[in-house]
């Protein structure tokens, strides 16, 4: 397979897991407002998706775990994602993935309100306990900086996911 085919490849995976990932905010975010009262549901402006899309920041970490500490690493990313969507408000998404036919080879989709609430998750305990109990087993770590290309159509694709 030559690079270019390859890279295209990889570029519509990307892009089908962030549409997978936004999905799954939406889900969220039309469950949490159903069960908050309408004053303040109301009180949270709104925003156009690309007000919002502008507003987030949206990494790729790609990581390479080394063999011997492959079980290890998987132990300890599989909670602080779920527990970071639990605890904090800014936090829509961390989103770990393992490669099939690379089993060494990490993918985590992370996806923050802003910038501020990305700074606040590099601050809890549960964050600290990952990065610190799995820094001697990471090979390599490469964060992508990423942006959804048509935030505009997100409503839509959420809508007809949903729809019954």
């Amino acid at each position: 397979m030559n690079n270019s085919r390859r890279l295209v490849l990889i570029l519509s995976a990307i892009s089908g897991l962030l549409s997978f990932v936004l999905i799954f905010f939406v889900f969220n975010m039309m469950k949490q407002k159903e069960s908050k009262p309408m004053e303040e549901i109301a009180a949270v402006p709104q925003v156009s998706a690309t007000e919002a899309a502008g507003q987030m920041l949206i990494r790729l970490a790609v990581i390479e775990v080394y063999p011997e500490y492959l079980q290890a690493y998987l132990d300890a990313a599989s909670t602080v994602g779920g527990e970071s969507v639990a605890k904090e408000p800014g936090v829509v998404c961390i989103f770990p993935m393992q490669m099939k036919n690379e089993p060494n080879q990490m993918r985590i989709i992370e996806i923050y309100r802003n910038q501020e609430a990305y700074q606040n998750h590099l601050q809890t305990k549960h964050f600290l306990t990952y990065k610190n109990g799995t820094l001697h087993m990471v090979k390599s770590l490469d964060l992508q900086e990423m942006r959804p290309m048509h935030p505009e159509a997100m409503p839509l694709i959420f809508n007809k996911f949903f729809a019954e």
